[in-house]
């Protein structure tokens, strides 16, 4: 056999396509694959978005499979990858994803433009639809509870910059803001090292969201980070099920919003798909007593029964609130939020005060006691987790879109993929590819770790089986003899 040499490339003009040699496909992205196929879920989607499109007769050229559109999304949270020319790109560079996309080598894959018009076409309802979908994909698997709801926010910095943003009412810029400023103080023709020197030393200095916006993106605001900086950002709230970890409902509001003013339309988001989810089983379960022979169905839905139990909502400081915590308690939860250190008493002056009062208090007495004390340690387990899963490997943090809408039909496409990660990490251990990846590196070092150490020792045992151990000396013996506080 003579050695092959690196040579040029003699492309023939046709090649079958069964002759193609293939390397074996992605663990990860097959059983994702099959995981969806048994939903159904390109079939469901395509149902939900035929009324936004034309009808199959129509000419003209013809748009990509919803199905594929919400894959390349997943694909983006699954790879990290936080822009749609980026999905485009590895999705072009990988076999195992065109696979999983459902193309073949002579199809082409969808640019970032077309991902972009599809998402102007489809409304947020579709996006939230499909949300549901994947929703009663961890509910088949049993990991949907929908009775304990962890609530919490963080902020998405926005696709804007601080040093465009303008005067709301002149629609000036900020160096132009500061020289009119230096001028109105009486310096003749400042230069711009005149008016930063000015501006520093100009007192009630702060950047407000009733005086400042951003040209470029009207609904970005400006928001203090936990650092000290100021960014323009979006707010998204998330509401996870305590006891599974699974996101039931995600929302992205304006980042001057405050807390107690969102978290009552985060948790109705959040009942709508838990009862969209029971409606769809609902729905699956009478299909299947119509056309079972003797009219009985097999299996039941697990969350069936949830609405009849009481349901509670735990969340940190920010959402403590007496007037929040009284419509929570009217609305059926069960708040835990620890208050805030505060000096002196509360007075309770308002007409309506008693069930203020009461619920304010029942609320403080459920924090202290065991039950409310290991639903906050739950919270910091499972809530914050969902935003290092989503904002932090998904490469979410930084949004690419501009406009409220259109950060939130990517925001709950990336919150879907963390559910279907969350499946994924029961059937196969891993919830992303890289997390799988590390894991078999983990296993194999591991396994070579035990061989070398089976080896080691039978070396030992063989080495001392042909070489017995020599007399110790008569003192060395008599030292060993003595007790231990002697020697």
């Amino acid at each position: 056999m003579s050695m092959g040499r690196q040579g040029g490339m003699n492309d023939s003009m046709w090649i079958a396509y069964n002759e193609i040699q293939r390397a074996p496909g992605h663990r990860f992205y097959e059983t994702l694959n099959e995981l969806l196929r048994q939903a159904q879920f390109d079939r469901k989607v395509e149902d939900l978005c035929a009324p936004y499109f034309e009808p199959d007769h129509t000419p003209g050229r013809r748009s990509i499979p919803p199905g594929v559109y919400f894959r390349m999304h997943l694909i983006g949270y699954f790879e990290g990858i936080e822009s749609e020319r980026g999905i485009e790109w590895r999705c072009a560079d990988s076999m195992s994803l065109r696979a999983f996309l459902g193309l073949s080598l002579t199809e082409r894959i969808p640019d970032h433009s077309t991902l972009s018009r599809m998402r102007q076409r489809l409304p947020l309802e579709v996006h939230q639809q499909a949300f549901v979908l994947i929703l009663g994909i961890v509910e088949e698997k049993g990991l949907l509870r929908g009775r304990v709801h962890g609530v919490d926010s963080t902020f998405l910095r926005a696709d804007a910059s601080m040093k465009a943003i303008v005067r709301r009412d002149t629609k000036e810029s900020y160096p132009q803001f500061i020289k009119r400023l230096a001028v109105e103080s009486g310096v003749e023709n400042p230069t711009e090292e005149d008016a930063r020197r000015i501006d520093r030393k100009r007192k009630h200095k702060r950047s407000s969201n009733k005086a400042w916006e951003s040209p470029t993106d009207g609904d970005a605001r400006i928001a203090r980070l936990k650092d000290g900086r100021t960014r323009l950002a979006y707010k998204s709230e998330h509401v996870v099920d305590l006891e599974s970890g699974a996101l039931v409902g995600v929302s992205v509001y304006l980042a001057d919003q405050a807390d107690t003013a969102t978290i009552e339309e985060s948790l109705k988001v959040a009942e709508e798909n838990l009862q969209a989810v029971r409606n769809a089983i609902d729905s699956e379960d009478e299909d299947d007593d119509r056309n079972h022979p003797d009219g009985l169905s097999g299996g039941g839905a697990s969350g069936g029964d949830v609405k009849d139990k009481k349901r509670s909502v735990v969340a940190d400081k920010g959402y403590n609130k007496a007037a929040l915590l009284r419509r929570l308690k009217e609305a059926g939860y069960c708040s835990y939020i620890p208050e805030r250190q505060q000096k002196g008493r509360r007075r309770w002056k308002d007409k309506g005060g008693q069930p203020t009062a009461a619920a304010f208090h029942q609320n403080r007495a459920r924090v202290k006691r065991r039950k409310g004390k290991a639903l906050q340690r739950k919270r910091g387990e499972l809530l914050e987790r969902t935003f290092a899963h989503i904002c932090e490997t998904g490469a979410a943090r930084r949004t690419r879109l501009r406009g409220k809408e259109n950060v939130t039909k990517r925001y709950v496409i990336q919150a879907a993929a963390a559910n279907l990660g969350l499946v994924m990490r029961r059937l196969i251990g891993s919830g992303t590819p890289r997390g799988l990846a590390a894991s078999g590196c983990h296993r194999s070092r591991s396994r070579w770790r035990r061989v070398v150490q089976r080896m080691a020792a039978r070396r030992v045992g063989w080495w001392l089986s042909i070489s017995p151990p020599t007399p110790l000396a008569p003192a060395h013996a008599a030292c060993l003899s003595q007790t231990p506080h002697a020697r």
